[in-house]
């Protein structure tokens, strides 16, 4: 994702992080063959590409139900402004929940579950490590990331970033979350 200005966020300057897909491709990934059914979806979206993640959710065999966000805040718990925006300063991110199939409800705790993360960010477009125990505790098993960095217990990882190795290759924020993946 390139903003208007063509520079990459959040230190807006023009790195090659990692290589990126089309809307087209992300769409044609074959989700829909490989998820179970029922099945819960849990898909990262930025404020400015809402209707872009509906449309990937709705084409990988989804219905839109409800979603999660993410505040992202500063050592001190208050919002941290640093993030990008041309109509606000967005200081949160959003995982649209989906589902398919019948009787595809949340476990029990995730019916208590209020819909807001509120961690530290860390390095550029890393999610929050709080995400994992939230999905564990309002969704059956088994789990898969897509596009996922390192390893985790109970989860099967795809993406070029996916390996016990993986550790940023770029300069990235002092204050980030000191939450460490299991």
């Amino acid at each position: 994702f390139q903003n208007r200005t063509g520079k990459v966020a959040p230190e807006h300057r023009r790195l090659a992080r990692y290589e990126t897909m089309t809307l087209d491709d992300i769409c044609a990934l074959p989700v829909e063959g490989i998820a179970a059914e029922p099945a819960h979806l849990y898909l990262w979206v930025p404020n400015a590409l809402l209707p872009e993640g509906l449309r990937v959710m709705a084409d990988w065999g989804f219905g839109y139900k409800s979603n999660l966000v993410w505040h992202k805040v500063r050592k001190d718990g208050g919002s941290d402004g640093r993030g990008v925006g041309f109509y606000f300063r967005n200081v949160t991110e959003m995982i649209l929940f989906g589902v398919r199939g019948k009787n595809a409800r949340t476990l029990p705790p995730g019916r208590s579950q209020v819909n807001m993360i509120e961690t530290r960010k860390r390095e550029h477009s890393r999610k929050p490590d709080e995400q994992y125990a939230l999905i564990e505790s309002c969704s059956e098993g088994p789990y898969l990331e897509l596009f996922g960095r390192g390893e985790r217990k109970r989860w099967e990882t795809w993406g070029r970033q996916a390996d016990a190795d993986y550790a940023p290759t770029w300069k990235t924020y002092a204050y980030n979350s000191a939450v460490v993946a299991e």
